[in-house]
């Protein structure tokens, strides 16, 4: 059975954050300014980005399950569809509110939906589409009508100053003091809040376009690779990862971003194209299409820094795509992970730019253990 994409939301908290105040609303490590700060913001290429914090006591203004729900009820802001309508709620994130209950649960819960089915997908980025495939399956399998699926993200609550323990360093001179390594204070620049949703269905919109979903593959590089981004452990020397349960493994040292989120930059320079590479020969193969059947591709990366790499990486096994045919949001809305994909199909969907038979090749990487996503939808 067919399945088509009939509407997309996007939500983001609160007023955006100019790259001039994000040390300001996140504050400062150790009460000292970072040392990476405006390296990474040169090089990822965003302008602004949303968290949902207040900015003068940096309090919490949503759980990522209210940010969740209201991209879920962005999609009944004109008539035809209700949240009653919903049949299966699917939600992914990096970083739900609680270990348990699930994510999608508790996102059913801010919605008071009537009793539905409700799935939560775990991961990172390529969380967003392990919810969105469930979505889609179930309406492919004739299981449900309509299903819908949310990425949401609440990364702000884990780069706030007040996260980080303060230093047992008390030297006065900053530059004996230590701040925090370069693996957790890159990660502090690059992240954003947001949350997008899309509703999946049988039929196509009666008026309007919708995008028909071609074909899904999703590939995951972790039999292979090691940890690259993760939260809640410490990676050692050997490659492994202690988790937050293994309190002996964590040295106090180590305990002042035992929740911070981390990445192994050089493991990411090494393995991140080269996987994608893969990954996309395997849907070329597979489904035997060509960058010249691609009237638009949508990639959501983390930073501007790997925009010419897969670039440079796609043409390499023969799927060069102009940058005329790319389009991104990145730098108007930052990385939202999860929610990253939705928000940029949310913006292309709405902006009269799409026409009856283009082809969206949706490409969602993911550094967690190099896993990767591409989706082809045609529009009709």
């Amino acid at each position: 059975m067919s399945v088509y994409i009939n509407r997309l939301s996007a939500f983001f908290p609160n007023a955006p954050v100019s790259n001039e105040d994000i040390e300001t609303v996140l504050g400062q490590v150790d009460n000292l300014p970072s040392r990476a700060r405006r390296i990474v913001l040169k090089n990822n290429g965003i302008k602004k980005r949303y968290y949902a914090l207040d900015r003068d006591t940096q309090a919490l203004t949503h759980t990522n399950a209210q940010l969740a729900a209201e991209a879920v009820r962005g999609l009944t802001h004109d008539n035809g569809f209700s949240l009653a309508d919903i049949q299966c709620l699917c939600c992914g994130t990096t970083s739900p509110d609680l270990l348990f209950p699930g994510h999608g649960l508790m996102v059913l819960g801010e919605l008071g939906l009537p009793p539905v089915e409700a799935v939560t997908t775990a991961g990172i980025c390529i969380s967003g589409m392990t919810a969105f495939k469930y979505a889609y399956m179930n309406v492919a399998m004739g299981m449900s009508d309509n299903a819908v699926s949310v990425g949401s993200e609440l990364s702000a609550s884990f780069m706030r100053s007040k996260f980080f323990k303060p230093s047992a360093n008390k030297d006065k001179d900053p530059e004996r003091r230590p701040s925090l390594a370069f693996d957790t204070d890159f990660l502090r620049w690059m992240l954003s809040d947001g949350a997008g949703a899309a509703l999946l269905a049988s039929s196509p919109n009666a008026s309007g376009i919708s995008l028909k979903v071609d074909w899904i593959d999703y590939l995951s590089y972790a039999g292979e690779l090691d940890t690259c981004m993760y939260g809640g452990g410490i990676k050692g020397e050997d490659g492994r990862v202690s988790g937050w349960r293994v309190v002996e493994n964590i040295t106090p040292a180590d305990e002042k971003c035992l929740m911070a989120v981390k990445q192994d930059i050089r493991h990411l320079e090494k393995n991140i194209v080269s996987t994608m590479q893969r990954a996309l020969k395997a849907s070329m193969d597979k489904h035997g299409f060509q960058a010249a059947d691609v009237d638009w591709f949508l990639p959501h990366y983390s930073s501007a820094y790997f925009r010419s790499k897969f670039y440079d990486g796609m043409s390499a096994i023969g799927c060069e795509i102009p940058y005329d045919r790319w389009f991104t949001n990145l730098p108007e809305t930052g990385n939202t992970g999860s929610a990253s994909i939705y928000i940029i199909l949310e913006e292309l969907f709405r902006s009269g730019r799409l026409t009856p038979g283009q082809r969206l090749l949706c490409f969602i990487p993911e550094s967690g253990r190099f896993s990767h996503c591409f989706m082809q939808l045609t529009v009709v």
